[in-house]
């Protein structure tokens, strides 16, 4: 373990809702007729927006709500050598009304695929530099975990650049090795991995699918979480987070079931320091995973919902956070909403208002009870 900074006990995941001139003018630039520099001018002042929002709501460390984002996968659009094609991870999407089949975005042509060695065409650190030099708190940083790249290789397309899809993660991993590097020269000392794709292992439907398209799910989560851990290996002074949902996009999910289908091979194995969880629904099982976490390790616990706008009650986040500490210690607790609030740049079904409620609520309650 590396010594971890002063805990964070109101949380946020990562993205915040992008204005609506903001989403305006990227699809006005697509089309041509808006510039690249004024959709940057729109980026930083909606990034100025955020570090305000969230510092006035008492979180303890920010993000710049990826603003400058597309989507949370912001690794395909950094990096050279991914192409459309059919096919895709074959997840189920579902909302509180119904199923959708599809995926949520998905690029013209087909899903996201690795078809070529990856390249890097966009600095990344840039969106973080612009947040270290305006933020007055603590500031964190958000990218997909090596393992969730999982879902870009396909032996039929991606073959020819990577013979296994191990070598293409750890060819991922070394690329965001390099990122955190000058992450951590920028002044960066909290970094979070995103990793959805171990919240799909919690749902039974979605591991039979994976194993009757020949997945040996044992073996790769016990690649994978090796993987994400090897991402941090030799970086001291910083804190090292994994977030870990169901799915989160335009207020769907793909996965539901409780993390104790994976807890024993997962939570005592991650070299991290903290771990950000979903529990903002039943689909996420009750509490008693969280024995699993090594002591010492920070469970966030993700008790506000970001897929409705309905604003929780006080009482209720702080009965709930009282069970989670008949398991795990109090003091190895702390609080935020379960994942971003536009995880895709459309956002999930919540207004300005709601999402700033939301927000509040999670810094008040964290600051009642651990001070």
């Amino acid at each position: 373990m590396t010594t971890p900074r002063p805990i964070a006990r109101a949380e946020t995941v990562g993205s915040l809702l992008r204005p609506p001139e903001l989403l305006a003018a990227r699809r006005e630039f697509e089309a041509g007729r808006v510039t690249r520099e004024r959709v940057r001018e729109l980026e930083d002042a909606a990034v100025l927006d955020a570090i305000r929002l969230q510092e006035s709501a008492g979180l303890d460390v920010i993000t710049d709500g990826e603003m400058r984002r597309g989507g949370w996968t912001v690794t395909t659009e950094a990096l050279d050598g991914f192409e459309p094609r059919e096919g895709g991870p074959g997840l189920t999407w579902h909302d509180q009304h119904g199923t959708f089949s599809q995926p949520i975005v998905q690029a013209a042509g087909g899903y996201p695929t690795v078809v070529r060695p990856i390249a890097p065409r966009r600095d990344l650190t840039e969106e973080y530099a612009f947040l270290a030099r305006h933020a007055r708190v603590r500031t964190k940083y958000c990218m997909p975990a090596p393992s969730y790249h999982r879902r870009f290789w396909y032996r039929e397309h991606s073959s020819a650049a990577y013979p296994t899809c191990e070598e293409f993660l750890i060819a991922v991993r070394d690329y965001q090795r390099a990122v955190l590097t000058r992450l951590i020269e920028l002044g960066c000392d909290y970094v979070q991995l995103d990793a959805p794709n171990y919240g799909t292992l919690c749902d039974r439907d979605n591991r039979r699918m994976l194993e009757a398209r020949g997945h040996d799910l044992e073996a790769e989560l016990a690649f994978d979480v090796e993987l994400d851990s090897s991402l941090f290996d030799g970086f001291e002074g910083i804190t090292r987070a994994l977030h870990v949902c169901r799915g989160n996009a335009a207020g769907r999910w793909h996965s539901s079931g409780g993390y104790g289908v994976i807890a024993e091979q997962l939570f005592p194995k991650l070299r991290v320091d903290v771990l950000l969880l979903e529990y903002d629904s039943e689909r996420a099982g009750g509490f008693e995973p969280l024995a699993c976490i090594p002591p010492g390790t920070i469970a966030v616990l993700g008790l506000l919902t970001t897929k409705s706008g309905a604003v929780e009650e006080e009482a209720v986040i702080e009965r709930r956070i009282q069970e989670a500490a008949r398991v795990k210690p109090l003091e190895e607790l702390a609080l935020s909403p379960q994942c971003g609030f536009a995880s895709v740049a459309v956002g999930n079904p919540v207004t300005p208002e709601q999402q700033r409620a939301k927000l509040e609520l999670v810094g008040r309650v964290a600051h009642r009870i651990w001070g």
